[in-house]
């Protein structure tokens, strides 16, 4: 079986939106590859100091548009990202820490599948976010 790399990838997504592929995004595109749970913007910035702080924004938020990342703000409005694995899920949201978890819970899927039955008019999307204390600070 043949995989893509990420790289690949965003180098086939920036052409299809009609981005330019340059070095510092393909740096940003590598970058977010190695990373596992969510990070800030700030932090891309600080681990890619030879990258312009706009190329970096810019790049998440091109990504984020296209799906590619996942953007969750926390309590305090920052934003936080993540790879979208393409897969249906939800956010948990450490108040203390600032961690972001992916969840997925049936019984909820199910409440909101039958909470847009009743809905008049078509549901596009939704978004659930709950904010905990992680079991790391807890």
């Amino acid at each position: 079986m043949m995989t893509t790399s990420v790289d690949d990838r965003v180098d086939s997504l920036l052409s299809k939106l009609g981005s330019r592929i340059t070095g510092p995004r393909r740096r940003v595109a590598r970058l977010l590859a190695s990373k596992q749970g969510s990070f800030s913007a700030e932090a891309l910035n600080e681990e890619l100091p030879d990258v312009g702080r706009a190329t970096v924004y810019r790049t998440l938020k091109l990504l984020s548009d296209a799906g590619v990342l996942c953007k969750t703000t926390l309590p305090d409005g920052s934003p936080r990202y993540s790879i979208d694995h393409s897969w249906h899920h939800h956010h948990l949201i450490c108040s203390s820490c600032r961690t972001v978890e992916e969840f997925r819970h049936s019984a909820l899927e199910r409440l909101l599948c039958e909470m847009s039955a009743e809905i008049p008019g078509q549901v596009l999307g939704h978004r659930v976010e709950l904010y905990v204390t992680c079991m790391h600070c807890l």
